[in-house]
């Protein structure tokens, strides 16, 4: 394959040269492989937390409440329990604060030593999830889980954007995100298989197998090089050069080479990242890593990805039902993200995120009314065999519009925006920012039904809108830009122009 120009057709693209080597391709899927903890995690929960076995071990209360007809136990308030929405969300308050020591680390030591320290504590907590005798056991267990979920997803999107051509780095790096899925789609699977099995073997197995992707990620680890960004910014020169020429599959890296040193000299400027992404030349990166992850979250997704036995168990699905249920709307999902592999460079990140967006307000708003008429308030109804057909099909409408938007877009972005010198405090803002938001959702959204009922659905439908509004207005294309000369775009656009202009870094300039 000849090796050519990278050039985007908005003409912001470099003219870098180079190939897209089969050694970058290989090196980007073995470190994809950490979508596969944060997947597996996601898609296990709902099935466990629906298994008769682990609730009369951990949460008895909540079985006692399930079979409970009278009073306020209605379908929409069955499983609304605090401790065992704190059993999935403990996860994600552990990977905010992780991200912050992650955000430090990756960027003294390296990507690739995140993503080890990731692996191991993932690792640790499966190992005492699938052995947890007690409640504390279980929690401390989900802890550990989350460092291993916060280092991963501050590195391996990092990494990717890194080291991928600009012309194909959409598709690469969201090679993190299709790992996710099929990480989801592996959970949803065991958890139709899992709860066969007797004596309370289903749910450890479940909670244990989740140390598969961990030890996956561990060994992958060992054979992959670390960046060429990675390795200038801790002062090896001609290593970087180097491991650029060989990810390129040419010499001639000069003018990239540059562009990356230039780079690494403004960034060892900046004695305090997290200072530095607070003046007014970075507001936009400050703004879309804060916002995107945080309206990531508020799609109402992991209503579906959490919940999704227990959603379909309450909204009168039976228990096989539900599990398979599950299993196909996790197929969906995987097969959306390969289209969005597909076109994110293609169509570029605004027409996915938009389109999306319609996507899944249309859905959600359908799911709501549909759930409306057949449960009303009180909870009470019946679903036949027909609209729990049209239910399932809105919902795999509704995943497959987050899929090839919203899913993937939520990291890809974030990742590709910053500059060297603020990247690591960028993307630990943004998985931050994502896990709390994760942690909120993941906690309260049980309580939610309860209260708000078939509303909830609209709820995130509004949510939905407002952030395809500030896509439209706000967010400039950065389809086949290189990496390393994004702030052109930010420079060029209509509103985000005063502030990248700003050179001078006066954060009093502009507000």
């Amino acid at each position: 394959m000849a090796g050519g120009a990278f050039i985007d057709e908005s003409g912001h693209g470099g003219d870098y040269e180079g190939r897209v080597t089969a050694f970058v391709m290989i090196t980007c899927i073995v470190a994809a492989m950490g979508g596969l903890l944060f997947g597996y995690d996601i898609g296990i929960s709902g099935g466990v937390i629906s298994m008769e076995d682990f609730l009369t071990k951990f949460f008895p209360d909540v079985l006692r409440q399930m079979q409970n007809k009278r009073g306020r136990e209605t379908e929409y308030c069955k499983y609304d329990n605090e401790l065992l929405t704190l059993f999935t969300s403990s996860l994600y308050l552990a990977a905010l604060f992780a991200s912050f020591l992650a955000s430090t680390i990756t960027r003294l030591f390296g990507r690739k030593v995140s993503m080890v320290i990731g692996s191991l504590a993932f690792l640790s907590g499966a190992l005492l999830n699938g052995l947890a005798i007690n409640l504390e056991m279980l929690i401390i267990g989900r802890l550990f889980l989350g460092v291993g979920v916060g280092f991963a997803n501050q590195s391996v999107p990092l990494y990717l954007s890194e080291m991928a051509p600009a012309k194909i780095r959409g598709a690469l790096n969201i090679g993190f995100q299709l790992a996710i899925t099929i990480g989801i789609l592996a959970a949803n699977i065991v958890n139709y298989v899992t709860p066969k099995l007797q004596n309370g073997i289903g749910w450890r197995l479940s909670l244990g197998l989740a140390g598969v992707p961990a030890v996956m990620m561990l060994v992958g680890c060992f054979f992959l090089p670390d960046t060429p960004n990675s390795i200038l910014e801790r002062g090896n020169k001609e290593k970087a050069k180097e491991m650029l020429q060989k990810i390129r599959g040419t010499m001639e890296v000069d003018h990239e080479f540059n562009e990356l040193c230039n780079a690494c000299e403004a960034a060892k400027k900046v004695k305090h990242p997290w200072t530095n992404i607070m003046q007014a030349r970075y507001r936009p990166q400050l703004t879309f890593c804060t916002f995107i992850p945080f309206f990531q979250q508020l799609t109402g997704i992991n209503v579906i990805m959490f919940y999704a036995p227990v959603l379909f168990k309450t909204i009168g699905f039976g228990n096989d039902a539900s599990l398979i249920s599950a299993v196909i709307t996790g197929l969906v999902n995987v097969l959306s993200t390969i289209v969005s592999i597909y076109s994110v460079d293609k169509f570029g990140r605004r027409a996915l995120f938009l389109q999306g967006g319609f996507q899944m307000i249309v859905t959600q708003i359908a799911v709501g009314s549909m759930i409306g008429w057949k449960f009303g308030f009180n909870g009470e109804g019946n679903l036949s065999g027909v609209d729990a057909d049209i239910i399932l099909a809105l919902i795999c409408l509704y995943v497959a519009g987050f899929a090839w938007s919203w899913g993937p877009l939520g990291w890809l972005v974030p990742s590709e925006i910053c500059p060297l010198e603020i990247r690591s405090a960028g993307q630990s803002l943004n998985v931050s920012v994502n896990m709390f938001f994760t942690f909120f959702i993941g906690q309260f959204f049980l309580t939610m039904l309860c209260h708000m009922k078939f509303g909830l659905f609209y709820f995130f439908a509004g949510m939905v809108l407002i952030m395809t509004i500030f896509i439209y207005f706000l967010l400039p294309e950065t389809k086949g830009v290189p990496i390393e000369e994004m702030g052109k775009v930010w420079k060029e656009h209509r509103y985000w122009g005063k502030f990248s202009n700003n050179d001078d870094g006066d954060d009093d300039a502009y507000f």
